[in-house]
């Protein structure tokens, strides 16, 4: 599953001269909590938590994390951090994940997208659109490569939130 971070802070090189430091607003936890608690509704127990190391994606998935409950330590992947392309995250999935485990991946976009695209048609086109918050659930029954990919499911944050209702 990827999970797309929640809303921000705007881009402001006076306030964070690095854009990795920018945090989420007040407004953006809590709308995330509310979508991490309707996540939680929909999924399986969860085996890997993940995420790029800018703030606002680690915040989004230890709210996400908090919600889960029983969920595993937030591990840092540098294949998420922000513009990096899909293709380093296929090779480290697949070095680092067994099959069947379930994973959530929160990071940032365009690469998420772009990883969306290229699980789905193997090529890293953005065939979906991550809001901020919002999620999809990606199935890889014949293992993690490029076009083998399946959609389960794409929900916006608003959409994961009516969920928690």
């Amino acid at each position: 599953m990827v999970v797309r971070h929640g809303p921000a802070e705007p881009r402001d090189p006076a306030r964070w001269p690095n854009d990795d430091r920018r945090p989420l607003t007040q407004k953006g936890r809590s709308q995330t909590r509310r979508a991490a608690r309707g996540l939680a509704r929909i999924t399986s127990p969860v085996d890997r938590l993940v995420s790029s190391a800018a703030d606002r994606a680690a915040k989004t998935a230890e709210i996400v994390a908090g919600e889960l409950g029983a969920s595993p330590k937030l591990e840092t992947w540098p294949e998420l951090a922000p513009g990096n392309l899909p293709d380093p995250i296929f090779d480290r999935l697949r070095r680092s994940v067994r099959p069947g485990q379930e994973v959530v991946i929160v990071g940032h976009e365009p690469t998420l997208a772009e990883f969306v695209g290229m699980a789905l048609v193997g090529d890293g086109i953005s065939v979906v659109r991550l809001t901020r918050g919002g999620a999809a659930c990606l199935d890889f029954p014949g293992g993690i490569k490029p076009g083998a990919g399946r959609l389960v499911w794409l929900f916006t944050r608003k959409q994961l939130a009516k969920r928690d209702a």
